[in-house]
């Protein structure tokens, strides 16, 4: 047995599965960030610690027998949040996280600096973790002089698992501290952010063992002495694993709280200033680039919480027939935005509102801003050379097919929609685990799922979707100033 860990910025879920990689069970186990000013997103690291014990607990209690089987445990992180420590492994601070947008200034001052983007293959962003390390030096000057150590969410989870500091390529690509193409941590990278690297954990890549299980873990859980810890992932590579998008071509478009467009690369073929992501991959050898936008299905809970009405219902009174865009536009840059604009500041709209317009109006705008911004993720990864082939819809936004249609027209591709059952960031996770314990291959544990439907391109609204599209990206330029 195995099990998957996706540690969320709301909640921990764990998974075991057999050793063929089905799901047998799961187990959740919620918490939440703090905003102590506007623009701040902060966790405290023992909620974590809290979280997946409650959630092994559960699954000790209600399978023990499987319990005692798992051989590998792989963990999925939320990526970029900043864990210090001190010389006794002690945290600092709470955790400053991915959405967390207070380094703007350092990240712009990073990204300036000669080779930085080179070396990283990335726009410094400000919700990365560099930037964040400099504001604490500046800030929090007397923390900042105590760290030892600085590890990823993902990471910390992993020192708690086995008492060592280890990190996954993927996860510690998102830092602007590692030489990606090289898949090291970089001495020019470290050095221009005050850091050095004897305060880095020890790079692994995602399929091998970093740690065995602490003992007493191990016998608080009802599992042997002999579990191994692999490196696991950032959440993005994580779920590539959990669908088998490791390649050139294969990748998925992703409907959460946030958007992705997401490609495997079996090369590295960076292109920062399009403001598209170029990570390791979890497995070795391979690398991928995704378009990310902030806002995704938070645009339509923003909605939600604005009207009274539940996102399902507003869903419903879009309803599931594609009938082409409406007039009313709207910006989906509700705290700012990554690909392709690198901008912290701007924020959301809608434009050509009139007394008319109703909920169904307004939905269908939500849903299409950001559909257009995938589109605009879409046209960033192809400049880098990237190929969107075989994708797949997944998340939470899924559930409307009609949103799904319009992504597929607007990206002139089809997307499949997983059957059901799980295929995420913690089943990734889960089959690193299984490839670092000798379960499988990369090539015979990460399969893609069963596909329950494909969604085509509406070849017939092509054309309409395309002008629209045009007509809202000539917004942001006009907007972006604007306060």
């Amino acid at each position: 047995m195995y099990l998957g860990l996706d540690l969320g910025t709301s909640g921990l879920r764990a998974l075991l599965v057999d050793e063929g990689g089905t799901p047998v069970a799961s187990a959740v186990s919620a918490y939440a960030p703090t905003h102590p000013r506007p623009g701040w997103s902060e966790q405290d690291p023992e909620d974590w610690v809290q979280a997946v014990d409650a959630a092994l607990g559960e699954l000790a209690a209600a399978h023990p027998g499987e319990m005692a089987a798992v051989a590998g445990i792989g963990v999925s992180g939320h990526m970029h949040g900043a864990t210090l420590l001190d010389a006794d492994g002690t945290v600092l601070r709470p955790c400053i996280l991915w959405n967390d947008t207070r380094s703007a200034a350092e990240a712009a001052e990073l990204d300036a600096l000669e080779r930085v983007r080179a070396l990283s293959g990335n726009i410094v962003f400000p919700g990365f973790t560099a930037p964040k390390l400099v504001w604490v030096a500046r800030h929090e000057p007397e923390i900042f002089a105590r760290i030892a150590s600085v590890l990823l969410p993902a990471a910390y989870l992993n020192f708690h698992l086995t008492g060592e500091q280890f990190a996954d390529m993927s996860d510690s690509a998102g830092t602007s501290w590692l030489d990606v193409g090289a898949r090291a941590w970089s001495p020019r990278l470290l050095e221009v952010s005050g850091m050095c690297a004897v305060q880095m954990p020890r790079l692994v890549e995602g399929c091998e063992v970093g740690g065995a299980l602490r003992p007493d873990l191990a016998h608080r859980w009802g599992m042997t002495r002999t579990v191994q810890v692999v490196g696991g992932a950032g959440d993005n590579a994580a779920s590539a694993c959990g669908v088998g998008a490791l390649r050139d071509g294969a990748g998925f478009v992703s409907l959460g709280t946030s958007g992705v467009v997401l490609t495997g690369r079996d090369g590295y073929a960076p292109l920062p200033e399009s403001a598209v992501h170029t990570f390791c991959h979890a497995v070795p050898g391979q690398w991928y680039q995704m378009g990310v936008i902030l806002s995704a299905t938070d645009s339509l809970n923003w909605l939600s919480r604005i009207t009274g009405t539940t996102p399902a219902a507003l869903s419903q009174e879009v309803g599931d027939v594609l009938d082409g865009p409406g007039r009313v536009r709207f910006l989906p840059y509700l705290s700012g935005e990554r690909t392709p604009h690198n901008d912290s500041r701007v924020r959301g709209g809608f434009l050509n509102l009139d007394v008319g317009t109703d909920n169904r109006d307004m939905t269908r705008a939500v849903m299409e801003g950001v559909a257009f911004a995938l589109r605009d993720c879409a046209e960033a990864l192809r400049a880098s050379g990237a190929r969107l082939d075989h994708l797949l819809a997944v998340g939470g936004g899924t559930r409307s097919r009609a949103w799904v249609e319009m992504i597929a027209t607007l990206l002139g591709v089809p997307l499949g929609l997983p059957d059901k059952g799980d295929f995420g960031a913690a089943l990734g996770a889960a089959r690193l685990a299984m490839v670092g314990c000798g379960a499988g291959s990369v090539n015979e544990v990460m399969t893609p799922p069963p596909l329950r439907e494909t969604v085509e391109p509406n070849v017939a609204l092509s054309a309409a979707y395309d002008e629209a599209y045009a007509a809202w990206r000539a917004a942001y330029p006009a907007i972006r100033d604007l306060r």
